[in-house]
């Protein structure tokens, strides 16, 4: 079941991300968040974003949300979107599932442009972003280090609606 997230889901989101934080390169934050860091980050989001969890048998196994991409006025239309599973979930459409609603809800927003960062090489990321229809329009080497290695990232897009404008 995908439903909105509640602070209530601090522990269980920080859970889910500070596995990746411990063990992988997916994000380049290095310390665990403390629940309440995360239920901070949850409530920063949660009054202008959408962030959605995914519930199975009463736990939270996954979620997903957006932000702004930029702070500056003209990037007002363009979010960043995260996907983030336990490990015990992944292969099984939950990501996939978890990412059409997010975009589905950014649709019903003034949402212009969703923007995915992916660590590389990251093949089930990028097979993600491209299949919900996200076009590569970046690539920048070795601009994190964790784990005592370079990485890469790379910039997917979503273009929400091409011929709209603001005052329509």
């Amino acid at each position: 079941m995908i439903r909105n997230a509640t602070l209530e889901d601090a522990a269980a989101i920080a859970g889910i991300y500070n596995h990746y934080i411990g063990n992988t390169v997916v994000t380049f934050e290095e310390q665990p968040v403390p629940t309440d860091d995360m239920r901070d980050r949850v409530a920063d989001v949660i009054p202008k974003w959408p962030w959605l969890v995914f519930e199975e048998n009463d736990a939270v196994i996954g979620y997903a949300y957006a932000t702004q991409w930029n702070k500056r006025g003209a990037y007002r239309h363009s979010v960043e979107s995260s996907v983030y599973l336990s490990p015990t979930a992944t292969g099984r459409g939950i990501g996939r599932a978890l990412y059409e609603r997010l975009i589905a809800e950014l649709r019903t927003r003034e949402v212009h442009v969703v923007i995915g960062g992916v660590s590389l090489p990251n093949p089930a990321s990028v097979a993600l972003h491209e299949k919900l229809g996200f076009k590569k329009v970046a690539h920048f080497k070795e601009v994190g280090n964790k784990f005592g290695r370079w990485i890469d990232v790379g910039y997917w897009q979503l273009i929400l609606a091409k011929s709209r404008t603001v005052a329509e």
